[in-house]
């Protein structure tokens, strides 16, 4: 393969090519390998151990999907826990919402938030610099243990559980169950949860029964992110907030202050995220005992 060619390896049997333009930025962390390169389709793209995780093409789809169907059916949501997140983004569809009074960013990789605060300007927008993100370098699963405060929501921005990777024991039962005693009790947790692909829907499933095992409520949707290369999955987790229940009108007035700014995300939009097909329904019931536990850890691939 010549230097023409970037290839993820997204699962043991398939890939996706991308053109490559230029390297911009290539370092080694002492969690993870981090690469900013520049692709022909996707333009400039964050890559952590040779996997995409956002490009300046169509990262506002993941983010916004990210957040806004856990922030938008919260009433004043006021403290914000992100796990991950170290390019900026989430906290930045966070911040849209001005009841937010704190965000606290937890990103075990410094070297990820310093290339991204270098050049993925258009990611973060400036939220690095927002006096109410307070930025915290260490693992998120200890920080919400020591916790001091509740949160209204939590929003897990985080890699997928590779195995030997940095994020492998933030996707468990016992960190769920951390995650769920953080949160008030009207509180929110939300989720990346990996490929939904129906032939790469194991982790998806696996996530979704886990919180199910933890929280009352628990509402997985998928999104097309077409970068990504497959469906990509999400879990909505809550104590008391179903996401299917709440009024449309409620969603439309608490996104009315900046839905000129949203690309993806809309009242319309939420309710029809949570439309699965039957073969998704199927898997997460006929996989309703795969728990994943700190010693029976999920690896992705």
């Amino acid at each position: 393969m010549n230097s023409r060619w970037f290839l993820e390896e997204t699962t043991k049997d398939e890939g996706s090519y991308h053109s490559l333009i230029d390297i911009i930025h290539k370092r080694n962390s002492p969690y993870q390998r981090i690469e900013i390169i520049q692709t022909g389709s996707y333009g400039l793209t964050l890559v952590l151990d040779g996997k995409i995780q956002s490009t300046e093409v169509d990262e506002f789809i993941y983010h916004e999907a990210l957040v806004h169907p856990a922030m938008s059916i919260i009433d004043n949501p006021n403290y914000i826990l992100i796990a991950g997140g170290g390019e900026g983004a989430t906290a930045r569809e966070v911040l849209r919402y001005q009841c937010v009074q704190r965000i606290d960013l937890v990103d075990l990789d410094k070297d990820v938030v310093d290339v991204s605060i270098k050049y993925l300007d258009k990611w973060h927008a400036g939220a690095f610099n927002d006096p109410k993100v307070n930025l915290f370098f260490e693992d998120a699963r200890l920080f919400i243990n020591d916790k001091h405060d509740f949160y209204d929501c939590i929003i897990a921005d985080l890699p997928e559980p590779f195995e030997g990777g940095p994020s492998l024991m933030l996707y468990t039962k016992t960190f769920y169950e951390t995650v769920r005693d953080a949160l008030n009790k009207d509180g929110v947790f939300i989720t990346q949860a990996t490929s939904s692909a129906v032939n790469n829907i194991s982790a998806f499933v696996a996530i979704t029964n886990t919180l199910k095992s933890v929280f009352p409520i628990v509402r997985p949707y998928i999104v097309n992110v077409p970068s990504f290369h497959t469906p990509w999955g999400f879990v909505l987790a809550s104590k008391t907030f179903d996401p299917i229940t709440i009024s449309q009108d409620i969603i439309e007035k608490r996104l009315s202050p900046f839905i000129n700014k949203l690309g993806f995300y809309d009242s319309n939009i939420h309710f029809s995220l949570f439309t699965l097909p039957r073969f998704v329904h199927e898997a997460i019931k006929k996989g309703k005992d795969y728990i994943i536990t700190d010693s029976a850890t999920l690896s992705f691939y």
